[in-house]
């Protein structure tokens, strides 16, 4: 499956053809030698695939099908630079596993999503997903002293105590540490918002699981939670980079998974067509192999099928062409559902304000109101002279 980049991008249909092969979870060697046998420009390919967060795949994909026909030049860059992100994620999966052993000795209970755990579920190594970040879950309960806990460990906090402490909610709790560029997001029931019903956090604790990565056991999320939760992730980013599609359709194929429990999960956050859509681009871009009665609820979804064909629209531009901000609400409520409750979502989405909304050096002091009448203003200069 080629697609043409957007109007004004430059149009690369070989260089993404062969993208798309790479990010299959099982690529068809005789499909890989055709894509491998045209002329290519090797460094918008790799381009490429570092803008779409699968440098990695794309890098052991060739070295099993290909890499003879990489010009040697650029066989060395992707191979140095798959090497440095590699170094990068295991210095990030050895901090995870000292924070844990700090949260475990005050009593804080976390689960990692996405990050090192999505991929080794994934793809069979935590390192082979291109991420920058630690994504973690905790009780909203319990980030005050989680952040007091991250500062003890060298971390620098972007949202201040006093603001935590006057119950303003971030898009999410973002940590660095300076020295190592380490980054680590701690995410709270109340900080997903797109999610269009609350988080039922309590369940999602009950039905964790262990993945283990370097003999470690990681509590995560059980595997019908995290295929829902990827989704949303993905409607959220619009889809915009094809990593996100290449984690559902790898998932999906390497986990063993309840259905059943898969659409419990997603109904229980009312995101049953944020992961039709999702499913539906994972068989349709990537061809990823769903069961036959699963695959028919989600052609049956024809606003998914829409928002599909959106998607694979802006896809292969990888965020460069983003849909302006009618496009954006459209899409958004399309997402949700009805007329109704994708108004209601649209609206939410809308007036709840995040940390870019508090007004600098007032995160305490000022009313969460007033950064909720400022948001929508500051996402239509953000987005509103973009085309759509």
């Amino acid at each position: 499956m080629t697609e043409t980049l957007p109007e004004g991008a430059e149009v690369l249909e070989a260089e993404w053809a062969l993208l798309l092969e790479c990010a299959k979870t099982r690529p068809d060697p005789i499909r890989m030698a055709e894509r491998l046998s045209v002329p290519l420009r090797w460094p918008s390919l790799i381009a490429l695939a570092d803008d779409h967060s699968v440098l990695g795949l794309t890098a052991v994909r060739l070295a099993n099908y290909g890499e003879k026909s990489v010009p040697p030049e650029q066989r060395d860059s992707l191979r140095a630079r798959h090497r440095s992100y590699a170094l990068f994620t295991m210095n990030l999966t050895a901090e995870m596993f000292r924070l844990f052993d700090s949260f475990a000795a005050v009593g804080i209970e976390a689960l990692v999503i996405k990050g090192p755990v999505l991929s080794a579920r994934c793809y069979g190594d935590p390192g082979l997903r291109q991420y920058g970040d630690l994504d973690l879950i905790v009780r909203d309960v319990d980030i005050l002293r989680a952040t007091e806990l991250m500062i003890c460990l060298g971390y620098e906090a972007s949202v201040p105590l006093t603001a935590i402490r006057a119950r303003k909610i971030p898009g999410e709790y973002v940590f660095r540490q300076s020295a190592t560029k380490l980054l680590v997001e701690f995410h709270t029931e109340r900080t997903f918002r797109y999610h269009p019903r609350p988080l039922p956090l309590e369940k999602l604790f009950q039905r964790q699981t262990r993945v283990i990565i370097d003999a470690h056991e990681i509590p995560a999320l059980s595997p019908e939670d995290e295929l829902v939760l990827i989704c949303i992730h993905g409607a959220k980013h619009f889809w915009e980079q094809l990593s996100y599609i290449a984690d559902v359709a790898a998932f999906v194929s390497e986990q063993k998974l309840d259905w059943g429990r898969v659409i419990s999960a997603a109904g229980e956050v009312a995101a049953e067509r944020m992961l039709y859509v999702g499913l539906r681009l994972a068989a349709d871009v990537l061809v990823a192999a769903l069961p036959e009665n699963v695959l028919q609820t989600v052609r049956s979804d024809r606003s998914a099928a829409i928002l599909a064909r959106q998607v694979n629209r802006w896809l292969p531009a990888a965020g460069s062409a983003p849909p302006g901000i009618i496009e954006r609400a459209i899409f958004r409520m399309r997402m949700r559902g009805g007329i109704f409750s994708g108004a209601v979502y649209l609206f939410r989405l809308s007036f709840s304000p995040t940390e870019e909304d508090w007004q600098e050096g007032a995160e305490h002091k000022r009313h969460w109101f007033l950064d909720a009448l400022g948001r929508p203003f500051r996402l239509a200069r953000k987005y509103g002279d973009r085309k759509p």
